[in-house]
């Protein structure tokens, strides 16, 4: 099959699939999209080509974009693969390959330093908001003058112009966490 023939099937499939996640039949999307039952089963099944008049009715109707449902996407690796910085006690698994709205990336954080003494390790700032929720275990959170545990199943939001650092409290803790920009350059940077 030629490069044009994958790509088209993908998109064909993709519709689809997205159709029928949806739990739309053939003639729901029609009534969303303008077209005849009968057409889009035709384009579906490859029995009919994609008009660039019908994609994007199509596209629209099933809540996507144009270039969703033609980007070609490489699957040759998808296995998230840790990144484990001694120094700093973590081990990061970054779970979005490209920065989603906003330029948000989502990590998993698992975090063997212990929580830092206050008054021993100076307390960071940096642009932005850190948001995060423990999986396992308990994080402690030195946020300006207080001290606040964070336990399995509890989640912390904060700005970051806030003096603060964490760690983990009486054993290791698993973290999920939502970076901006600002907190990418400083929880994900490989320590110096």
């Amino acid at each position: 099959m030629t490069q044009d023939g994958d790509l088209d099937g993908l998109v064909r499939k993709r519709i689809r699939g997205l159709r029928l996640a949806r739990g739309w039949s053939l003639d729901d999307l029609a009534a969303r999209c303008y077209l005849s039952p009968s057409t889009l089963s035709r384009i579906e099944t490859g029995h009919r080509r994609i008009a660039l008049d019908q994609l994007a009715p199509i596209a629209r109707a099933l809540g996507t974009t144009l270039d969703e449902l033609v980007t070609s996407v490489s699957d040759d690796d998808v296995v998230i693969r840790p990144h484990r910085d001694v120094a700093r006690g973590t081990t990061t698994w970054v779970l979005s390959r490209e920065p989603g709205p906003n330029g948000v990336t989502v990590a998993k954080m698992r975090i063997t330093r212990p929580a830092p003494v206050r008054g021993a390790e100076e307390l960071r700032v940096h642009p932005g908001r850190d948001w995060f929720t423990v999986l396992s275990g308990t994080i402690v959170l030195l946020l300006g003058e207080r001290t606040i545990l964070v336990e399995a199943g509890e989640a912390a939001e904060f700005s970051t112009m806030i003096p603060h650092a964490f760690g983990a409290h009486a054993g290791p803790a698993e973290v999920l966490c939502i970076l901006d920009h600002d907190g990418q350059r400083t929880h994900l940077r490989p320590s110096t």
